[in-house]
């Protein structure tokens, strides 16, 4: 296939499916936009919030990229009326594991959030902000099931449409409920949680309908629950949630860490891990892609093929990133005067806001191929690789380097910058021996 084809395809692909993945981030962002206004505490609060919230619905997270592998392999196999049948199972798992996991974590909020700080303002609005965003789960989980069927059927554009309708009632309603306009109460800081979760709830609905009239339009059954894959579902689907579940649960110890600084660098913090979790959307949604071309090319029985779409994959999304990095190394303290209203707080995070730019392009192949890998069913090597580089290697440093040696955020955001290279290598290194070639899904 000539290189040129291979680019557009994954440029077709891959740029819906980024809109599509800034769900996350937006919503984060938004959130920290909306409540920067109140000040310090509620900025920190949102932000311990907004990572409790993250561990929860990190449990559920592996459920896309299972659906999509599955429904983009039974499609390059010529099995298009099997391939829906993951979503299926993918609605019955987000009603079935997904609500009681959200009221056992509503249940325990407080002591949830407790451990991430010890200032009792933050944890009060980080507590109220949690609730709301965690009384989505059920949302989360269906959107999560509906992502996976149209990236697996290389229509990401239709979901990204969702998103973009979800986005838009989420900043309005979000906005009403914090400062109390349109007639609604004024809920300060948790009213963004509340106002998320309405925009969730709504978004899933429209999604849901969009399935269910595609699934009717060539004529296949969404409920048909004869010789459903469960045993590949969770196979694909448990490593990887267990992978996110070690990924957000990191994050929530290094703000813990980060707390250990102060109030003041935990704020800063949050701002900057969004910022970063915005900048890897390209590297992320071009490898979500990759899971797609790889899947389906390996359904296709074309090896090779699929090896050449993680190399390309990676050259798209480093230089994407290396783009839109340009704005965050030049003119650093512009971006982040949109979240910080101290000029302190802007100084001191300047130099970490760099260093997160050059190390999320140094990042790009670790990312890109952990989603390959996913494509090929190999997520067990995934959750290996980044579990252990996570909890033996850059939280360990990072409390030694930060709190205990004393050399702050900046020392923190110097180990990350090595640790992101590292994993890099090793991913490229796993993908080159091509070991994956050999595993059935």
């Amino acid at each position: 296939m000539p290189l040129l084809h291979r680019y557009r395809t994954i440029f077709a692909l891959g740029l819906p499916i980024i809109g599509g993945m800034l769900s996350q981030s937006v919503l984060n962002l938004i959130d920290a936009a909306l409540v920067g206004q109140l000040g310090e505490a509620s900025l920190a609060g949102v932000g311990v919030g907004s990572y409790a919230n993250f561990v929860a619905i990190s449990l559920i997270l592996g459920l896309s990229s299972a659906v999509q592998t599955l429904v983009a392999r039974r499609q390059g196999e010529g099995l298009s009326s099997h391939s829906l049948q993951p979503v299926t199972l993918g609605i019955g798992i987000a009603f079935i594991v997904a609500l009681p996991i959200s009221c056992i974590f509503i249940l325990f909020s407080d002591a949830i959030v407790a451990t991430m700080t010890s200032n009792d303002s933050v944890q009060n609005i980080a507590a109220g902000y949690f609730d709301y965003r965690t009384a989505a789960m059920l949302a989360i989980a269906l959107n999560l099931s509906f992502r996976g069927w149209w990236n697996g059927t290389q229509r990401p554009a239709t979901y990204f449409k969702v998103l973009l309708f979800t986005h838009l009632l989420n900043i309005v309603v979000s906005y009403c409920l914090i400062f109390g306009h349109l007639g609604l109460p004024r809920l300060g800081a948790p009213g963004a949680g509340l106002g998320t979760a309405i925009a969730l709830f709504a978004g899933a609905f429209l999604n849901g309908w969009l399935v269910y009239n595609d699934a009717q339009g060539k004529d296949l059954h969404l409920w048909n629950i004869k010789q459903l894959p469960l045993n590949g579902l969770l196979r694909l689907a448990v490593p990887n949630s267990l992978q996110q579940v070690l990924f957000s649960l990191a994050i929530c110890v290094l703000m813990w860490i980060i707390s250990q600084i102060g109030t003041a660098e935990q704020a800063v913090a949050h701002v900057l891990i969004n910022l970063s979790l915005f900048l890897i959307l390209p590297a992320v949604g071009f490898g979500v892609a990759s899971t797609t071309l790889v899947s389906h090319a390996l359904g296709e029985r074309k090896p090779e093929v699929a090896s050449q779409y993680g190399w390309d994959v990676i050259a798209v999304a480093m230089f994407s990133i290396s783009i839109l990095s340009i704005p965050l190394l030049i003119s650093p303290d512009l971006i982040l005067s949109i979240f910080l209203q101290s000029e302190q707080l802007i100084a001191s995070a300047i130099l970490p806001l760099q260093l997160t730019a050059i190390a999320i392009i140094l990042d790009a192949a670790a990312i890109v191929l952990a989603q390959s890998l996913l494509g090929v069913g190999d997520s067990r090597n995934v959750l290996i690789i980044t579990g252990t580089s996570q909890w033996l290697f850059y939280l360990p440093l990072a409390w030694f380097i930060g709190p205990y040696l004393g050399f702050g955020i900046l020392g923190i955001w110097i180990v990350q910058l090595i640790h992101r290279t590292l994993s890099s290598v090793v991913f490229i290194t796993i993908w080159k021996q091509r070991s994956w070639l050999r595993l059935e899904i």
